[in-house]
């Protein structure tokens, strides 16, 4: 059951093959088994999940339209608000937090598709990191190789879908944090544009720069999820008046008359040579041989860091003064280095950004869709602190988004994509189109998957 797609268990509870409460119960009992190896899980919602399956089958049995998602179990990064848990985002600061008082968005628009909320995820602590090795709650274990990375800062959210624990998970993505640990788990998972999903009942990181999303096993799930979350939330403003766009009918129109391209440059180097090699495969199954040179993508990384660091810094500045000691020693340093920022640093980096954003349009005025590495390397052992690629020393964990920084920067939607047969340990390629067009990226998603290229591997 636990490998079945969330399309295929919606199908079943909406034709009467199975119920909704039997799906949560099989999805609960996968849950207390297998996550101690894994470490997904920071919350189990077990009484909360049953009622819901109940409404769900009652519903069904009265004739009802329970929704697209009917019965799919579906779980959220901890930095989600969950009604009547306290919202931590990874941190022992917040864990005497008052519980919230209602759901986040996005996850109150899986529910009311017919989704069943089971439980809240582990994450890096505040989303300032890519690696999922949280102090507080211990580190989340890839379910390919549980002595490696899941990624982050949504691993927990990878590796619940990777480990077959849900077929659904929502993460949130400032500089890669849904697209990395989908590609070291092997799974799906879409950044939006920003204003495309509403982002009220979030704790945000970054807030010009964040973003939540969903992660699932195939293009057809993410894309399913996507629908049921879009649409216009005057409790966020920059997704107050965006209409929805439905996306998972053009998933079979495949890509036909789209123009795709591949990275080059900075996306072909700084990485492990099998990262480029995954890219090549997925180029080659769609028939993309253009190349192109996106702009200055060091630069665009270097003004995202500074961003990054002084606006979670703001968020975190009172804590960070009373109490420092109960930060992660992982992220306090950060979190002290964007306070201390200077304020011209912060403002040359704007600068930069709509600059940035002007260069990247052109591009995306030759071609649709540009392919790139989604990390440069495949997990690393956990507690590994460096990494040697061509020959220069780098630090392993922020190693991990010279790739997703420069494109969230700009703040194209992107899906991240597991590409098929690569070796024991899982890749992704990053599928990237201009704002606004998740039509694009999920749509080729879909046919390189149609096609083999990328597929969601299960662990050994």
């Amino acid at each position: 059951m636990t490998r079945r797609t969330a399309r295929e268990l919606a199908s079943a509870v909406r034709s009467r093959q199975r119920t909704a409460t039997a799906v949560v119960e099989e999805t609960l009992a996968a849950i207390a088994a297998r996550n101690g190896a894994i470490n997904a899980f920071t919350a189990v919602a077990k009484e909360r999940a049953l009622a819901a399956a109940a409404a769900v089958d009652a519903a069904v049995g009265a004739g009802r339209d329970p929704g697209p998602l009917a019965g799919v179990p579906f779980a959220v990064k901890n930095l989600y608000d969950v009604a009547g848990l306290p919202t931590i985002a990874g941190s022992h600061i917040d864990r005497d937090r008052a519980p919230a008082a209602e759901d986040a968005a996005l996850a109150r628009r899986l529910t009311a598709a017919g989704a069943v909320l089971v439980g809240a995820l582990n994450m890096d602590e505040y989303a300032f990191g890519f690696s999922t090795e949280n102090t507080h709650h211990g580190p989340t274990r890839n379910p390919h190789d549980p002595a490696r990375i899941a990624g982050g800062s949504s691993g927990g959210s990878a590796a619940a879908v990777a480990a077959g624990l849900v077929p659904l998970t929502l993460g949130s993505d400032t500089n890669g944090s849904i697209r990395v640990p989908a590609a070291l788990c092997g799974v799906f998972g879409l950044r939006p544009t920003i204003g495309r999903l509403s982002r009220a009942g979030m704790r945000l990181f970054a807030a010009s720069l964040d973003v939540g999303g969903p992660l699932a096993r195939t293009a057809g799930d993410l894309a399913l999820a996507y629908d049921a979350m879009q649409g216009p939330d005057p409790a966020d403003p920059a997704c107050a008046s965006k209409p929805p766009e439905p996306t998972l009918p053009l998933l079979a129109r495949g890509v036909e008359g789209l123009r795709i391209a591949v990275a080059a440059g900075y996306y072909a180097s700084q990485g492990a040579p099998e990262a480029f090699a995954a890219v090549e495969r997925v180029a080659s199954a769609l028939g993309a041989s253009e190349r192109v040179e996106l702009p200055s993508p060091g630069a665009a990384r270097g003004a995202a860091m500074i961003m990054t660091s002084v606006e979670g810094a703001e968020l975190h500045f009172q804590d960070l003064i009373a109490r420092a000691q109960d930060f992660d020693p992982k992220t306090r340093a950060r979190f002290l280095a964007g306070a201390l920022a200077p304020g011209v640093w912060y403002a040359h980096a704007q600068r930069v950004r709509r600059w940035y954003c002007r260069e990247m349009a052109k591009t995306f005025a030759n071609v649709d869709v540009v392919l790139a590495p989604a990390t440069p390397y495949p997990g690393f052992p956990i507690g590994q602190a460096w990494i040697e690629i061509a020959g220069q020393r780098l630090p392993a964990a922020g190693h991990l988004g010279v790739f997703t920084q420069p494109l969230s920067f700009a703040g194209l939607p992107t899906v991240a994509a597991p590409v098929a047969d690569c070796g024991p340990l899982p890749l992704g390629v990053q599928i990237i189109a201009a704002p606004w067009r998740e039509d694009l990226v999920l749509r080729t998603a879909a046919a390189a998957e149609a096609l083999g290229a990328v597929a969601s591997p299960s662990p050994v």
